[in-house]
């Protein structure tokens, strides 16, 4: 087997030549909203379209088992450098069939701080699927979102990015020091390893998550490209983390995503504010604004986030110092967004009649992030929908890891039930409001996970602030409406 110094002793970067960078970014909003479709759309326009990794390795494996269809995955497996690796997961799971009694989709492990080789090559081929689609056929910009908080299947998964020849890498939800470093290792196919943050750890206890791609594949088999390093551009929400990032990333940060807390999904949490409350929106204030003036003078080029669909926002930026936008919302609705056509039929309804309802919840995300939720009937933001369900987790994509009475590492969520949470050394105040975001946001995708009982995982739709604004986009005819629209939109000015 070839070393990776041996195939590839020098690795190039992506150059961030501002004259022909996008000045619209696409969000990257999970799961599977900000798909393969959607970012392509976007980059086929020249601007910076943007897959999201959250989650995509269910909704790879759920696409298989629905049997592939329009042989999308199979058409960009095709090109995996390790076709013996594809074959197998092919083989496993393209065309299972529902059998009376049986779950909807296979069994899959939950992530881990020790990864199966199988978990491994699951992440590793959904993200290249994912980037390699948004980027066929076309030389526009495609970029990847991914959640540091998600710490556990960030390594594969940018590795398949990676491969797939991404552009650009997003990464909000936490303070991403060392994936700088990751990506260079991962450009050379070195091991790389990630620090993994546990609940309890002693002061001299380190815990981290390796991954190694010449254990995880044949190097000496196939077709292994050089590979480029991405851009890196972490998502920020104040002037400190921007500074801490450029002096003590172990790499080069390219430039950064400014996201305000008007924004959809996650927001950080607000500066100096007390217990959070379920059902009630965290209170920001004057400290919980970015200094832009601050930000210019680091010389990065940065872009805003967050109450951006009007046509005057580009503008307003650009005099603000930002290279442009990220627009998420007005795009999370359009026709290529990964959104269950009935949820974005619903959401634009409410919007031309000027009843949608989008609030801001402290509690509910296990992370412990502030999320944005929008009021919808039968959703989970129905109080009767969490009343009737289970509580349980049982894909655990955001799980905290705690270290265990004697050692080791173990994994809770307080979405999951309160006894286990409790048992597992979690505090049952923690459990108050929680929801479970991994079945309900892949529901809203798509991806209705049916359990032994019949009962069908409801879903949740996540919005900014702004998305009233989508009633400007919607076709008075047809009700719809595309992603080149909202370019055209926000073109507009």
């Amino acid at each position: 087997m070839l070393s990776p110094t041996h195939r590839h002793p020098t690795v190039s970067r992506r150059s961030c030549d501002l004259h022909v960078f996008p000045h619209i970014i696409q969000g990257g909003m999970g799961v599977a909203v900000s798909g393969w479709r959607l970012a392509k759309a976007v980059a086929k326009c020249g601007e910076l379209g943007v897959v999201s990794s959250t989650g995509i390795g269910y909704v790879f494996l759920a696409r298989l088992w629905e049997g592939d269809e329009g042989g999308h995955l199979r058409r960009a497996l095709a090109t995996f450098p390790d076709q013996e690796a594809a074959k197998g997961l092919l083989d496993k799971y393209l065309g299972g069939q529902l059998v009376d009694g049986a779950p909807k989709y296979p069994y899959v492990r939950h992530p881990a701080v020790a990864p199966t080789l199988e978990q491994n090559r699951i992440d590793v081929m959904a993200n290249y699927c994912e980037v390699w689609l948004a980027k066929e056929g076309h030389h526009g910009w495609v970029g990847i979102n991914l959640m540091e908080k998600a710490q556990l299947t960030n390594l594969p998964s940018l590795f398949g990015a990676l491969l797939a020849g991404v552009d650009v890498v997003f990464m909000g939800a936490g303070i991403p020091f060392r994936i700088p470093g990751v990506l260079l290792g991962l450009a050379g196919y070195a091991a790389v390893e990630y620090p993994i943050h546990v609940t309890g750890a002693d002061k001299d206890e380190t815990f981290a998550t390796r991954f190694a791609p010449g254990e995880v594949f044949s190097l000496s088999a196939g077709r292994w490209p050089a590979i480029q390093v991405p851009l890196f551009f972490p998502v920020i929400s104040s002037l400190v983390l921007a500074k801490a990032l450029v002096k003590r990333a172990d790499g080069v940060v390219d430039g950064f995503i400014v996201e305000g807390h008007s924004a959809g999904g996650h927001s950080a949490p607000p500066r100096g504010a007390g217990p959070a409350v379920p059902g009630v929106a965290p209170a920001y204030g004057p400290k919980d604004d970015v200094d832009i003036a601050g930000l210019a003078k680091l010389g990065l080029p940065f872009f805003l986030a967050g109450n951006q669909a009007d046509p005057s926002a580009l503008e307003q930026a650009q005099a603000k110092g930002a290279h442009g936008i990220q627009v998420g919302t007005a795009f999370a609705f359009c026709d290529e967004s990964g959104f269950r056509e009935d949820l974005k039929a619903e959401v634009r309804r409410q919007a031309v009649a000027g009843t949608l309802d989008v609030r801001a919840d402290a509690r509910a995300s296990p992370t412990g992030f502030p999320f944005k939720v929008v009021q919808l009937k039968g959703t989970v933001s129905d109080a009767a929908v969490v009343e009737e369900r289970e509580r349980l987790c049982d894909l655990g994509m955001l799980r905290e890891t705690y270290r265990k009475e004697g050692g080791g590492v173990g994994y809770r969520c307080p979405a999951e039930p309160e006894e286990h949470y409790q048992r597992k050394g979690g505090h049952a105040d923690d459990t108050i409001g929680r929801v479970c975001l991994c079945n309900s946001l892949l529901s809203s995708c798509g991806v209705v996970r049916q359990r032994m009982d019949g009962y069908e995982e409801p879903a949740l739709v996540t919005a900014g602030l702004s998305a009233a604004h989508i009633a400007d986009l919607v076709d008075e005819v047809t009700g719809r409406y595309s992603a080149v629209d909202v370019i055209r939109h926000l073109r507009a000015h």
